[in-house]
């Protein structure tokens, strides 16, 4: 079977890809989006090329380093980051240096675009980002359901819960490593969320909404969420700038101000460290037609 994916590579669970298929049952195809395929690749050093793919496709390094080239530009992926490949025919590849372990869903359905825009990619081009380790661990979930069950619908209810559970560890909301969050940090997760990410909670404050000693609280987020609370925190904040300047028409000090950032320097350095392009650059971008969903593009039907 030909790999959904890259070019010239079979998938087959006795090779470097691993892939399946979802075919939705009723009720999922009337939610208006859901995961299409997903799966897994192991590859060493070289170039492999992107085939054309009706869907939007969320894409991770997992281990290792990769660069997508993608209509002549580059974007270098290290591990834990991802971006979403956008629908379309376009001129892709991923060029591995040495060795690179990568995971991908496929998105589809009339309000996938949606889903995509919710998860702070644009539609017309890729963007880096980082990925919580709550989203890796249940974009490993999915691929290992989608196997199991690839080309039916068996599990066609888990999958979707799956895939809304990567939106909601996107937007901050309590997804836990394995099954839930402890009371303990859930308080802090929330409390973090309530005023939208405009305040700085030091370790010390957070450590104290948890009722636990500082270095308790950082090894019990540590543990459930899988990253460290700061990292996790400036995640967040960047998401919700990124909201703010594409979908409220804030100015970038604007955004700055209301995630806690007054220095619109200090603000446009952590933006660009994480998403990659500056938050002028990532407003010039969004504002394009072919940003939305109405001038969202499928790959041309010959």
């Amino acid at each position: 079977m030909e790999s959904y994916l890259f070019a010239d590579v079979e998938a087959a669970a006795d090779t470097m890809v691993v892939e399946g298929y979802h075919k939705p049952g009723s009720l999922t195809r009337s939610s208006g989006a859901w995961i299409h395929a997903a799966g897994t690749a192991m590859f060493e050093a070289g170039r492999r090329p992107i085939k054309p793919h009706d869907q939007w496709i969320w894409f991770a390094v997992e281990a290792g380093e990769a660069t997508l080239v993608w209509q002549g530009h580059e974007l270098t992926l290290k591990q834990q980051e991802t971006c979403f490949l956008p629908a379309g025919n376009r001129d892709a590849a991923l060029q591995i240096d040495e060795s690179v372990r990568c995971v991908w869903i496929a998105l589809e359905g009339p309000l996938a675009p949606m889903v995509v825009r919710k998860m702070g990619a644009l539609l017309h081009m890729p963007l880096k980002q980082g990925a919580l380790p709550s989203q890796m661990y249940l974009a490993k979930q999915i691929v290992q359901v989608i196997v199991r069950h690839t080309d039916t619908s068996d599990a066609t209810y888990q999958l979707q819960h799956l895939m809304y559970g990567m939106l909601a560890s996107h937007w901050g909301q309590p997804v836990a490593m394995d099954a839930m969050l402890s009371h303990e940090i859930a308080k802090v997760v929330d409390t973090l969320r309530a005023n939208q990410y405009k305040d700085n909670f030091s370790l010390a404050e957070m450590a104290a909404i948890s009722r636990m000693p500082m270095e308790t609280f950082r090894k019990r987020f540590v543990s459930e969420v899988g990253m460290p609370p700061l990292s996790y925190v400036l995640h967040c904040k960047m998401e919700r700038a990124k909201e703010l300047l594409r979908e409220e028409g804030h100015t970038v000090r604007q955004a700055g101000i209301e995630v806690g950032m007054q220095d619109p320097y200090h603000f446009s350095k952590q933006f660009k460290n994480i998403v990659g392009i500056s938050p002028s650059a990532f407003m010039k971008q969004a504002a394009k037609p072919d940003a939305t969903i109405r001038g969202s593009s499928k790959v041309e039907k010959k």
